[in-house]
């Protein structure tokens, strides 16, 4: 994410702005790069789109030997980037959001895409999971459509992936996210024009394939009786509905938001697009540009979805993943508190969630995780200047430090770390979940190294630098309850800067405790800390702190 006011427009926000403020939101997609912009009202809370910008890209388009992004293509994504930052600054938008999702996440030079483009515009796009997809589009449909506590489902069909939802306003039930896409099932299958009658028939059973097992878990969730309506959302469903309007009604609605298509229309235009060539889908009343390419894939994984669920009609939200991420954007800066509160919490329950999956001692790491937030808070302006996403992450780091015990006791600090950064950690970007894994890797043994391939996938000096010195910090929080029974209550610091001392006085929890295993590991791991902070570490037991009931 890039402040914009801040570093290229030297303008400030004055009390009005702060109540009205303008974001814009980039989605990376498979097949083309969206941006909207929008006016948050900070006192409802809600927000307006002032603008949107569309340019077909095709990331999705990459070398099919070694599955990189092209050349040509990154370059098409920069140019296209600058023109929507220069739009976005020409609205006073004060920051740019940017996601990217399935082309990048899979490319092998995906995260060498991100920095360059980093490097040339300043833009800073985080990388997110396909869950993480799925949650910030269903952010976006809820900010969109009434749910009146009704249960939904939410199809978002992409370039390179597929999105299945189940919601209810309080919260997402499912979200699974499938790799199949408009795009990527184009370029894949469909090697004849028009498709030959084989071809079409392995792309429908594909798809069908492909979508089951999400269809499983959707339907799964469903309590006995309710009847979910299906929600659509992105470019092959706004598609479909429209040139379904404009053959129906005669024209298309000011707004597609609410329109619905049954499934017998939509088996009926699956059978149309079959027969016709490129050429000839390109002329149908209200085809976009270049969708003609890849509406038919599109619209079997609609098909297909809709005939696995059992439902025969879908309604279309223009709301999805650009505007779920404004909606993320509001939830992190406390700007929601009423409709949306459940969400706002994400974070922490996908955390605990991962813990009590690979049965974390939850006790244990929550004791860690405070002596670990404690050094943090009070070494702050310090030995470091990190903030509050950053102890965020370490706070997740020091739940899960031990979930590698799963796999195996010994190297589990290696276990945590493939485990943490293969699971679904909602609310958080990929480079967020590779600081985790990260940090709860290096709690033991051998601090970070340029050499550990782990680290390596730290692109940034930055996100490296989080990396070693929260570790450091954990090593000591993880030997404070070496034994594991919470022998330690509470520990205070004090930093001597003329002797480059960090005085650690601790307060056991029974008089009677020397604390003596603690403080053996303390002064075991502390070599660590304290080549990270060019400091002396200094234990001492005090009294025992006064325990009230």
């Amino acid at each position: 994410m890039v402040n914009l006011v801040s570093a290229s427009w030297g303008s400030t926000l004055t009390q009005t702005d702060k109540q009205q403020r303008i974001i814009a939101a980039i989605d990376l997609g498979t097949n083309s790069l969206h941006m909207v912009i929008v006016r948050i009202e900070t006192t409802l809370p809600a927000f307006s789109i002032i603008g949107r910008e569309k340019e077909t890209v095709r990331l999705g388009d990459r070398d099919l030997v070694t599955g990189c992004l092209k050349a040509e293509v990154i370059e098409r994504a920069i140019a296209c980037l600058r023109r929507f930052q220069e739009v976005a600054k020409t609205l006073n938008a004060e920051t740019i959001i940017a996601v990217a999702t399935s082309a990048v996440r899979e490319a092998p030079n995906g995260k060498e895409f991100l920095q360059k483009v980093e490097v040339e515009l300043g833009l800073s796009i985080d990388l997110i999971s396909g869950p993480e997809e799925a949650r910030r589009i269903y952010l976006g449909v809820l900010s969109g459509m009434e749910f009146n506590n009704q249960p939904h489902m939410i199809v978002d069909i992409g370039g390179g992936s597929t999105e299945l939802i189940l919601g209810d306003t309080h919260q997402a039930r499912t979200l699974t996210s499938t790799k199949i896409g408009a795009v990527r099932l184009t370029n894949e299958l469909i090697n004849s024009d028009p498709i030959s009658n084989a071809e079409f028939q392995y792309l429908q059973a594909y798809a069908r394939g492909m979508l089951e097992r999400s269809i499983e878990e959707v339907l799964a969730n469903l309590k006995y009786g309710e009847q979910p309506r299906l929600v659509g959302t992105s470019g092959t469903i706004e598609t479909l509905a429209m040139i379904n309007a404009r053959e129906k009604l005669g024209f298309v609605p000011s707004t597609l938001n609410g329109y619905q298509f049954s499934l017998k229309d939509l088996r009926e235009w699956v059978n149309r697009l079959r027969k016709m060539t490129n050429v000839e889908r390109a002329t149908i009343p209200g085809m976009p540009e270049k969708r003609s390419e890849v509406i038919l894939a599109g619209a079997v994984i609609l098909q297909e979805a809709m005939n696995l669920l059992g439902l025969e009609a879908i309604a279309v939200c223009e709301r999805a993943l650009r505007e779920g991420v404004i909606v993320d954007w509001m939830l992190a800066h406390g700007l929601i508190e009423d409709r949306l509160r459940y969400q706002s919490s994400v974070r922490e329950r996908s955390v605990l969630k991962t813990a009590k999956k690979y049965h974390v001692n939850l006790e244990h790491s929550d004791r860690v995780a405070v002596f670990a937030l404690s050094i943090f808070d009070q070494t702050q302006g310090i030995l470091h200047n990190w903030g509050s996403e950053q102890r965020q992450l370490l706070w997740a780091a020091a739940i899960l430090h031990n979930c590698g015990h799963f796999v195996n006791h010994d190297s589990h600090h290696k276990h945590s770390y493939y485990l943490i950064r293969n699971g679904e950690l909602l609310g958080y970007t990929e480079t967020e979940m590779e600081i985790i894994a990260n940090i709860a890797r290096y709690h033991r043994k051998s601090p970070p190294k340029k050499k550990h391939e782990n680290f390596r996938n730290l692109l940034h000096k930055e996100h490296r630098q989080i990396v070693s010195q929260l570790s450091a910090i954990l090593r000591l929080a993880v030997a404070l309850d070496r034994r594991q029974i919470g022998a330690i209550h509470k520990l205070q610091c004090e930093f001597i800067p003329d002797k480059r001392e960090l005085k650690i006085r601790i307060f056991p929890s029974r008089p009677d405790d020397e604390c003596s295993l603690e403080l053996w590991s303390l002064d075991y791991k502390k070599g660590v800390f304290e080549s990270e902070f060019d400091v002396k570490l200094v234990p001492s037991l005090e009294e025992s702190a006064v325990i009230l009931n």
